[in-house]
């Protein structure tokens, strides 16, 4: 068994011109290279040519997504709220795999208006719960109207986010082992 830091996929949902997806992806991915137990690897979905309807043969990129969210322990989905969901490009990427979800961690980072895209998120939740993920309890969550973001979109870190990412690290990292140790065990039922 695998007994080396626990390997987390962070996936950036927006593909967005303008978005500031990135920069809170990049915020938080800081966060968790602090600490010696997490791995971390981006995967923004701006760097994936991922075509808007599933072909009958996955493409190049597809194949790639999919291997890496194969080669992962855990996931951090950075997920922007539009009109109370979260985009398109994040279903797609989500619908390109499939076993290769099944029986790991899935934690939330979101933003958005008002709501700090926590429709997005609860949307997010069925979905993963559909592919046999653990989803996190608690999240990250960050409202772009109250001043809390740099010029270029990066958030100031506040104690209130700072101590939601450490919630959030410290449950992915023991549900991240927790699931590694149990996958290596006996092989999942579905």
């Amino acid at each position: 068994m695998d007994a080396g830091p626990l390997r987390v996929a962070m996936i950036i949902g927006s593909t967005r011109e303008g978005r500031v997806g990135d920069a809170v992806g990049k915020w938080f991915t800081g966060r968790a290279e602090q600490r010696e137990d997490l791995v971390t690897e981006v995967l923004d979905l701006v760097d994936f040519d991922l075509p808007t309807g599933l072909p009958e043969q996955p493409t190049r990129d597809m194949k790639r997504f999919v291997r890496l969210v194969d080669e992962a322990e855990a996931f951090v989905v950075v997920t922007p709220e539009y009109n109370r969901s979260f985009p398109a490009s994040l279903k797609q990427a989500i619908d390109c795999a499939y076993d290769e979800w099944r029986a790991k961690p899935v934690g939330f980072v979101s933003y958005g208006y008002r709501s700090q895209g926590l429709y997005a998120v609860e949307q997010l939740r069925t979905i993963f719960t559909e592919l046999h993920t653990v989803t996190m309890r608690d999240t990250v969550a960050f409202n772009l109207l109250d001043g809390t973001f740099a010029r270029d979109g990066t958030p100031f870190d506040t104690d209130g986010q700072g101590q939601a990412a450490i919630t959030l690290l410290d449950e992915l990292a023991w549900w991240g082992l927790a699931l590694r140790e149990a996958r290596a065990t006996r092989p999942y039922v579905c």
